[in-house]
């Protein structure tokens, strides 16, 4: 009877050496660096397969369950020809952060819920509360939803259960909405600038936030394009990234663990790891609105040019989810454009974390690889960037070529 595969005797075999390259001791259970495929360890160690997953006798441990998850990643392949497309998104910045309030338009009650900055997919349901809770307090039964990005939607959704005749009213309507162009990473990002908020507003994030995290559990898998994924931010150092919202809030961010060279396949000294939800808004937002057609919903596509035109409504309650449509419609001057811009390439159904290093990130999606990293305060143009272009794609492909083959 042969003896059994254990974690020990392959260390023995010289196939990998006990600790990293030129890296300090890591303790006898981490295995090193060297990139090996599996078809290797197995023609050495005279293995098959076959006898490695259930031939032999003893206590059987498979190759698959001996190499850690985070060495199994695949590479992206980044080149200029698989480019498939270059999108252009405004996210509805300001530097004191969103809003969700309750205001007067003559004899109407109107509730503001914008201004999200690049925050609104993840927020989307926190806010969409607040407001609803403002809403039913004025004992009304309809109401009209300005909007129909993630943020008007999820409002629309939370008044239908409330037992409300909704109507939803928007110059634009899925896909060609800001939210179809958001990474939707479900993690706050440019929502406010630190020093810029109130006590009020941190307690309304933080309300938001929590409830958002438990909404969007409820609408985990196909249907709804949401599901949990790993994280990955490449770090030179051990520390938390300062901008990172888990060190404030730790319990929203699950699987958080600092991993050293040799624990993962990047070529930085550390990587962070943490799962979070993420959601697909092509599939999220066609899901959502087939949702408010399918309880009652009414939808009319109209541009509005003042209040004026609002306040002829019939519904005695507005809820107002224009996002940067306000800075015009409200007069709300503190609201500023930061844009930002994805390219995407073709998909690769292997690829199934996301990757953020210095300002740039990967989301993988069923409709491309979404290549990031731009943040361009105050520009309404909505034409792509080609410099950023250049950058994100240079950037990305020198990182997944230095990038370890994966171990499997």
């Amino acid at each position: 009877m042969p003896a059994p595969f254990t974690l020990s005797a392959w260390k023995k075999s010289n196939l990998l050496s006990p600790h990293p390259p030129d890296h300090p001791a890591l303790g006898t259970e981490h295995v090193a660096l060297t990139p090996v495929t599996r078809r290797t360890v197995l023609k050495t160690l005279g293995l098959s397969t076959a006898s490695l997953l259930v031939g032999g006798c003893g206590p059987k441990l498979s190759l698959l369950q001996s190499v850690s998850p985070h060495l199994r990643l695949a590479r992206v392949h980044v080149d200029q020809n698989r480019i498939i497309r270059t999108v252009v998104g405004l996210r509805p910045f300001r530097p004191g952060g969103f809003v969700v309030r309750s205001d007067r338009l003559d004899e109407k009650t109107v509730i503001h819920n914008y201004g999200h900055g690049g925050g609104g997919m993840t927020l989307s349901w926190g806010t969409a509360h607040l407001a609803m809770e403002l809403a039913v307090e004025t004992g009304k039964k309809a109401c009209a939803v300005l909007g129909c990005g993630g943020v008007g939607l999820a409002t629309a959704r939370l008044m239908q259960r409330q037992g409300w005749q909704v109507t939803i009213y928007a110059r634009d309507l899925p896909p060609r909405t800001t939210s179809n162009i958001s990474g939707a990473q479900w993690s706050p990002s440019s929502v406010f600038d630190r020093g810029q908020t109130t006590g009020q507003f941190d307690e309304q994030y933080a309300r938001a936030l929590r409830l958002s995290y438990r909404y969007f559990q409820d609408l985990v898998g196909d249907y709804y394009g949401v599901r949990w994924v790993s994280n990955y931010i490449l770090r030179d150092d051990p520390n938390v990234p300062p901008w990172w919202t888990g060190h404030v809030f730790p319990d929203l961010y699950p699987e958080t663990k600092i991993l050293p060279a040799g624990e993962h396949p990047f070529h930085t000294p550390y990587a962070f790891h943490f799962d979070t939800m993420f959601i697909e808004p092509p599939v999220y937002l066609n899901a959502m609105l087939r949702d408010f057609y399918q309880a009652g919903g009414k939808l009319e596509v109209k541009r509005f040019e003042d209040r004026r035109e609002l306040a002829a409504l019939s519904e005695p309650v507005l809820i107002n989810c224009t996002g940067l449509g306000a800075r015009d419609l409200f007069d709300d001057k503190e609201l500023t454009p930061i844009k930002g811009q994805l390219t995407v390439l073709l998909p690769q159904r292997e690829v199934d974390y996301l990757l953020i290093h210095r300002g740039d990130y990967m989301f993988p999606r069923r409709d491309g690889i979404l290549l990031g990293g731009t943040h361009e305060r105050g520009e309404w143009s909505m034409e792509p960037n080609q410099e950023a272009i250049r950058r994100i794609v240079t950037g990305h492909k020198e990182l997944f070529d230095q990038m370890r083959p994966p171990m499997i």
